[in-house]
């Protein structure tokens, strides 16, 4: 069995890739409130600051910044991942897998997760800049700016994108603010 070692400093910025278990699932999306709730209740119970963030159907690209002194994204991603999950219905959780029967998982999450820790102010430009043009890479936009699912629209507000960044001009909307 591997021994993943993750790389853990306080206070730091990270950058997650979250994936669905079943990757042609639109589940992120149609269970947009429920994702969001979930969200909510772990930067409730855990702070951190969400410095760029996209959902996509099957997918979540984030970049968090945890507070001095607190190196635990682990806990926040598998809390995340938990109280989505306890939200949905029983057919969306199911599975016919046996190794995550036995071990009384859902179908709903893959068991592991990307992370990256930014290294200086050129990384973590590039990975918002990636994370926020994620749905046109995978087709689902035309743009950055007509994906409603992410921190772009905010990003606009604060001066750091012009609305038309990336070819884009659509409406304003953004995930977490309303």
């Amino acid at each position: 069995m591997p021994n993943y070692i993750r790389n853990k400093n306080s206070g730091a910025t990270y950058f997650f890739t979250i994936n669905l278990h079943d990757r042609q699932s639109d589940l992120l999306i149609t269970q947009i409130n429920e994702l969001r709730q979930a969200y909510q209740k772990v930067q409730q119970k855990m702070p951190f600051t969400t410095d760029a963030i996209v959902i996509l159907p099957d997918h979540i690209h984030a970049l968090w910044t945890l507070p001095d002194n607190d190196t635990d994204y682990p806990t926040r991603i598998r809390l995340f991942k938990t109280y989505f999950t306890r939200q949905l219905s029983a057919t969306l959780k199911h599975t016919n897998n046996r190794s995550r029967k036995r071990q009384k998982e859902s179908g709903v999450w893959q068991r592991r997760y990307w992370e990256h820790t930014i290294l200086d102010d050129i990384d973590y430009n590039q990975h918002i800049d990636y994370i926020h043009n994620n749905p046109v890479k995978h087709g689902y936009a035309v743009s950055p700016a007509d994906w409603e699912y992410s921190t772009f629209h905010r990003e606009v507000k604060s001066g750091r994108y012009d609305l038309d960044w990336a070819g884009g001009d659509g409406a304003e909307s953004a995930f977490g603010e309303r």
